[in-house]
């Protein structure tokens, strides 16, 4: 049996955040889920791991693999920081189930150097299609689950997290777009054609 979409997504995550941050840089994961990215990070490149999660028993499990982890709130957790004080923050399909998504990244802008941003490309063509067609909400290999076995989503696509930076003067720095196998590179028309995307971005003052 192959791996589900879960893990595939963390192990394309891995692979690519773990490319673009150097050796014994400091990295903070908001909503750090088990520590998984973190520990493989420590791992893989030596990091100096922080994670925050409002999951209990997910912080109870970073702390079994040996990965420092806040109990609490994302924002509160940020504001504690003075400015540039990690190399890294990862936003791993977080940005999606927060009220206050645009206020989390310009708040981990200021805390770190970079940021790493992953999500689910609502604008998949699929997406499009079943809502088109069914008038319902989208059931597919990009989003699994229906309504009511789900919480509830901040719908971004591709292009939206592009204008959002625009308008926010933050700098797209590297983007990875995978097709909805969640394997394969996505190169033409990412907005359509991708399933997952994960981009890095900064403020002008780091460029």
């Amino acid at each position: 049996m192959g791996e589900d979409k879960s893990s595939l997504k963390k192990k394309i995550e891995l692979r690519a955040i773990s490319e673009w941050v150097s050796k014994g840089d400091s990295v903070l994961d908001l909503g750090c889920g088990r520590g998984i990215l973190l520990a493989e990070l420590v791992r893989l490149k030596d990091v100096y791991a922080v994670g925050v999660d409002m999951d209990f028993d997910k912080i109870s499990r970073c702390i079994k693999r040996g990965v420092n982890a806040y109990h609490g709130d994302i924002m509160e957790l940020l504001r504690s920081f003075d400015g540039d004080s990690f190399d890294w923050i990862v936003c791993s399909r977080t940005l999606p189930e927060l009220e206050n998504a645009r206020e989390v990244v310009l708040e981990s802008l200021r805390v770190a150097r970079r940021v790493a941003v992953g999500f689910v490309n609502y604008g998949y063509w699929r997406n499009r299609l079943a809502v088109a067609v069914s008038g319902d909400r989208v059931v597919n290999e990009v989003y699994p689950e229906r309504w009511e076995s789900s919480r509830p989503t901040n719908q971004i696509s591709v292009n939206s997290f592009k204008e959002f930076c625009a308008k926010n003067d933050i700098k797209i720095r590297r983007r990875h777009f995978l097709r909805a196998d969640w394997e394969t590179p996505c190169a033409f028309l990412p907005n359509l054609m991708a399933g997952y995307a994960i981009f890095e971005i900064s403020k002008d003052k780091h460029i």
